[in-house]
Protein backbone atom coordinates (compact mmCIF):
# COMPACT_ATOMS: atom_id res chain seq x y z
CA UNK A 1 0.00 0.00 0.00
CA UNK A 2 1.58 3.16 -1.23
CA UNK A 3 0.91 6.63 1.37
CA UNK A 4 0.11 9.73 -0.35
CA UNK A 5 2.21 12.68 1.57
CA UNK A 6 -0.04 15.68 1.75
CA UNK A 7 0.20 18.06 -0.56
CA UNK A 8 -0.70 21.61 0.11
CA UNK A 9 0.62 22.99 -3.44
CA UNK A 10 -0.34 19.80 -5.35
CA UNK A 11 -1.03 19.98 -9.09
CA UNK A 12 -4.81 18.97 -8.19
CA UNK A 13 -5.14 21.69 -5.86
CA UNK A 14 -3.49 24.89 -8.33
CA UNK A 15 -5.85 22.83 -11.69
CA UNK A 16 -9.05 22.94 -9.47
CA UNK A 17 -8.17 26.73 -7.48
CA UNK A 18 -7.24 27.72 -11.35
CA UNK A 19 -10.40 26.37 -13.28
CA UNK A 20 -12.53 28.90 -11.05
CA UNK A 21 -10.50 31.82 -11.12
CA UNK A 22 -10.40 31.46 -14.87
CA UNK A 23 -14.16 31.39 -14.80
CA UNK A 24 -14.26 34.50 -13.01
CA UNK A 25 -12.17 35.65 -15.12
CA UNK A 26 -13.73 34.88 -17.73
CA UNK A 27 -16.85 36.18 -16.37
CA UNK A 28 -15.13 39.48 -16.05
CA UNK A 29 -14.66 40.15 -19.51
CA UNK A 30 -17.75 39.07 -20.30
CA UNK A 31 -19.54 42.05 -18.70
CA UNK A 32 -16.59 44.38 -19.22
CA UNK A 33 -17.47 43.98 -23.50
CA UNK A 34 -21.26 44.05 -22.33
CA UNK A 35 -20.55 47.21 -20.54
CA UNK A 36 -18.59 48.85 -23.11
CA UNK A 37 -21.20 47.93 -26.28
CA UNK A 38 -23.41 49.54 -23.96
CA UNK A 39 -21.48 52.51 -23.22
CA UNK A 40 -20.70 52.97 -26.92
CA UNK A 41 -25.28 52.23 -27.86
CA UNK A 42 -25.11 55.52 -25.07
CA UNK A 43 -23.41 57.36 -27.27
CA UNK A 44 -19.94 57.46 -25.64
CA UNK A 45 -17.25 57.91 -27.36
CA UNK A 46 -14.24 54.95 -27.33
CA UNK A 47 -11.66 57.55 -26.32
CA UNK A 48 -13.43 58.45 -23.10
CA UNK A 49 -13.96 54.78 -22.76
CA UNK A 50 -10.37 54.17 -23.04
CA UNK A 51 -9.60 56.80 -20.61
CA UNK A 52 -11.88 55.23 -18.03
CA UNK A 53 -11.01 51.82 -18.25
CA UNK A 54 -7.23 52.68 -18.18
CA UNK A 55 -7.88 54.42 -14.90
CA UNK A 56 -9.82 51.97 -13.30
CA UNK A 57 -6.70 49.37 -14.52
CA UNK A 58 -4.31 51.54 -12.57
CA UNK A 59 -6.18 51.91 -9.51
CA UNK A 60 -6.74 48.13 -9.10
CA UNK A 61 -3.09 47.93 -8.88
CA UNK A 62 -3.47 49.43 -5.26
CA UNK A 63 -5.51 46.74 -3.44
CA UNK A 64 -3.92 44.24 -5.36
CA UNK A 65 -0.71 44.80 -4.07
CA UNK A 66 -2.60 44.19 0.31
CA UNK A 67 -4.38 41.38 -1.33
CA UNK A 68 -0.86 39.65 -3.31
CA UNK A 69 0.75 40.01 0.20
CA UNK A 70 -2.07 38.07 2.24
CA UNK A 71 -1.66 35.52 -0.96
CA UNK A 72 2.24 35.30 0.54
CA UNK A 73 1.31 35.55 4.18
CA UNK A 74 -0.78 32.49 4.16
CA UNK A 75 1.19 30.47 1.42
CA UNK A 76 3.89 29.13 4.15
CA UNK A 77 0.55 28.00 6.28
CA UNK A 78 -1.52 26.58 3.27
CA UNK A 79 0.54 26.72 0.24
CA UNK A 80 -0.61 28.85 -3.29
CA UNK A 81 -3.89 27.29 -4.28
CA UNK A 82 -6.09 27.90 -0.77
CA UNK A 83 -5.26 31.72 -0.81
CA UNK A 84 -4.82 32.42 -4.29
CA UNK A 85 -8.22 31.25 -4.65
CA UNK A 86 -9.98 32.52 -1.23
CA UNK A 87 -8.57 36.40 -2.28
CA UNK A 88 -9.03 35.76 -6.10
CA UNK A 89 -13.14 34.89 -5.91
CA UNK A 90 -14.81 36.71 -2.93
CA UNK A 91 -12.20 36.97 0.02
CA UNK A 92 -11.28 39.49 1.48
CA UNK A 93 -7.22 39.86 3.57
CA UNK A 94 -9.62 41.73 6.74
CA UNK A 95 -11.18 38.16 7.00
CA UNK A 96 -9.15 35.36 5.18
CA UNK A 97 -6.08 36.00 7.54
CA UNK A 98 -7.99 36.23 10.85
CA UNK A 99 -9.63 33.23 9.94
CA UNK A 100 -7.55 31.26 9.01
CA UNK A 101 -5.53 32.00 11.88
CA UNK A 102 -8.02 31.38 14.35
CA UNK A 103 -8.58 28.23 13.17
CA UNK A 104 -5.26 27.38 13.35
CA UNK A 105 -5.31 28.44 17.20
CA UNK A 106 -7.95 26.04 17.89
CA UNK A 107 -6.63 23.08 16.24
CA UNK A 108 -3.01 24.24 17.90
CA UNK A 109 -1.44 24.61 14.79
CA UNK A 110 1.19 26.80 14.30
CA UNK A 111 1.01 29.18 11.42
CA UNK A 112 4.40 29.49 10.62
CA UNK A 113 4.54 26.18 9.64
CA UNK A 114 2.83 24.20 6.89
CA UNK A 115 -0.17 21.96 7.44
CA UNK A 116 0.30 18.57 7.28
CA UNK A 117 -3.17 17.00 8.04
CA UNK A 118 -5.59 17.11 5.51
CA UNK A 119 -7.91 16.88 7.98
CA UNK A 120 -6.91 20.47 9.74
CA UNK A 121 -6.65 21.97 5.97
CA UNK A 122 -10.25 21.22 5.17
CA UNK A 123 -11.28 22.69 8.63
CA UNK A 124 -9.33 25.69 7.73
CA UNK A 125 -10.79 25.99 4.48
CA UNK A 126 -14.21 25.58 5.65
CA UNK A 127 -13.81 28.28 8.21
CA UNK A 128 -12.27 30.51 5.50
CA UNK A 129 -15.22 29.94 2.95
CA UNK A 130 -17.79 29.87 5.22
CA UNK A 131 -18.06 33.14 6.61
CA UNK A 132 -18.48 34.90 3.22
CA UNK A 133 -21.61 33.81 1.74
CA UNK A 134 -23.61 35.26 5.10
CA UNK A 135 -23.00 38.25 3.70
CA UNK A 136 -24.30 37.33 0.05
CA UNK A 137 -27.46 35.76 2.15
CA UNK A 138 -27.80 39.24 4.37
CA UNK A 139 -27.63 41.81 1.58
CA UNK A 140 -29.84 39.26 -1.15
CA UNK A 141 -32.47 38.84 1.38
CA UNK A 142 -32.04 41.61 4.13
CA UNK A 143 -30.49 44.69 2.16
CA UNK A 144 -33.57 46.30 1.51
CA UNK A 145 -35.10 46.06 4.73
CA UNK A 146 -32.15 47.00 6.55
CA UNK A 147 -31.24 50.73 4.25
CA UNK A 148 -34.87 51.45 4.93
CA UNK A 149 -34.99 50.69 8.95
CA UNK A 150 -31.42 52.73 9.30
CA UNK A 151 -33.20 55.73 7.20
CA UNK A 152 -36.21 55.86 9.50
CA UNK A 153 -33.87 56.07 12.71
CA UNK A 154 -31.52 59.12 10.87
CA UNK A 155 -35.35 60.67 9.91
CA UNK A 156 -36.22 60.62 13.22
CA UNK A 157 -32.88 61.19 14.99
CA UNK A 158 -30.55 62.10 12.70
CA UNK A 159 -27.71 62.24 15.61
CA UNK A 160 -29.02 59.19 16.91
CA UNK A 161 -28.46 57.24 13.21
CA UNK A 162 -25.28 58.78 13.14
CA UNK A 163 -23.93 56.95 16.42
CA UNK A 164 -25.50 53.70 15.23
CA UNK A 165 -23.73 53.42 12.28
CA UNK A 166 -20.25 54.86 13.99
CA UNK A 167 -21.29 51.73 17.06
CA UNK A 168 -21.29 49.30 14.31
CA UNK A 169 -18.19 50.32 12.19
CA UNK A 170 -16.31 50.12 16.01
CA UNK A 171 -17.95 46.56 16.58
CA UNK A 172 -16.32 45.79 13.76
CA UNK A 173 -12.50 47.09 14.34
CA UNK A 174 -12.97 46.18 18.19
CA UNK A 175 -12.87 42.69 16.80
CA UNK A 176 -10.50 42.45 15.03
CA UNK A 177 -8.19 44.26 17.94
CA UNK A 178 -8.98 41.59 20.00
CA UNK A 179 -6.89 39.27 17.85
CA UNK A 180 -4.27 41.77 18.46
CA UNK A 181 -4.17 41.97 22.20
CA UNK A 182 -5.24 38.48 22.58
CA UNK A 183 -1.77 37.54 24.12
CA UNK A 184 -0.27 40.34 25.95
CA UNK A 185 -0.95 38.05 29.26
CA UNK A 186 1.82 36.30 28.01
CA UNK A 187 4.54 38.36 28.55
CA UNK A 188 6.70 40.87 25.92
CA UNK A 189 6.71 38.48 23.37
CA UNK A 190 2.29 38.83 23.27
CA UNK A 191 2.62 42.11 22.62
CA UNK A 192 4.63 41.89 19.35
CA UNK A 193 0.96 41.83 17.47
CA UNK A 194 0.89 45.01 19.58
CA UNK A 195 3.81 47.04 17.99
CA UNK A 196 3.36 45.94 14.71
CA UNK A 197 0.00 47.52 14.40
CA UNK A 198 1.65 50.45 16.25
CA UNK A 199 3.98 50.59 13.37
CA UNK A 200 1.07 49.73 10.54
CA UNK A 201 -0.81 52.87 12.02
CA UNK A 202 2.04 55.20 11.94
CA UNK A 203 2.66 54.32 8.77
CA UNK A 204 -1.01 55.03 8.17
CA UNK A 205 -1.29 58.66 9.92
CA UNK A 206 2.41 59.23 7.55
CA UNK A 207 0.85 58.59 4.61
CA UNK A 208 -2.10 60.51 5.14
CA UNK A 209 0.32 63.43 6.02
CA UNK A 210 1.53 63.44 2.74
CA UNK A 211 -2.07 63.24 1.04
CA UNK A 212 -3.74 65.98 3.28
CA UNK A 213 -1.02 67.97 4.12
CA UNK A 214 1.53 67.60 1.10
CA UNK A 215 -1.54 66.83 -1.42
CA UNK A 216 0.24 63.65 -2.74
CA UNK A 217 -3.13 62.39 -4.24
CA UNK A 218 -1.96 59.05 -5.65
CA UNK A 219 -0.79 57.65 -2.31
CA UNK A 220 -4.16 57.17 -0.97
CA UNK A 221 -4.86 54.50 -3.37
CA UNK A 222 -1.20 53.20 -1.90
CA UNK A 223 -1.69 53.90 2.02
CA UNK A 224 -2.98 50.26 2.56
CA UNK A 225 -0.02 48.59 1.07
CA UNK A 226 2.46 50.47 2.29
CA UNK A 227 1.17 50.04 5.66
CA UNK A 228 1.52 46.50 5.39
CA UNK A 229 4.59 45.34 3.77
CA UNK A 230 6.17 48.30 5.77
CA UNK A 231 4.32 46.56 9.19
CA UNK A 232 5.57 43.24 8.07
CA UNK A 233 9.24 44.31 6.78
CA UNK A 234 9.33 45.87 10.64
CA UNK A 235 7.30 42.25 12.31
CA UNK A 236 10.74 40.94 11.58
CA UNK A 237 13.14 42.82 13.12
CA UNK A 238 10.59 43.62 16.21
CA UNK A 239 9.71 39.56 16.71
CA UNK A 240 13.68 38.93 16.62
CA UNK A 241 14.54 42.07 19.21
CA UNK A 242 11.62 41.03 21.60
CA UNK A 243 10.91 36.68 20.64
Amino acid sequence: MILRVFDLNSSFLFVAAGVIVLFVMAQSVFFLYQAWRQARALGISAAVLKRVTVASAVFTVAPAIAILMGVFALSKFLGLPLPWLRLSILGAVTYELPAATIAANVLNLPVAEGVTDPRAYTTIAWVMTLGIPSGLIMITLFLKKIQGGLQNMKRRDTRWGEIFIEALFLGMIAAFMGMVFADISSGIRGWIPVFVMIVSALLMLLCGFFVKVLKIKWMEDYALPISMLGAMACSIPITNLLG
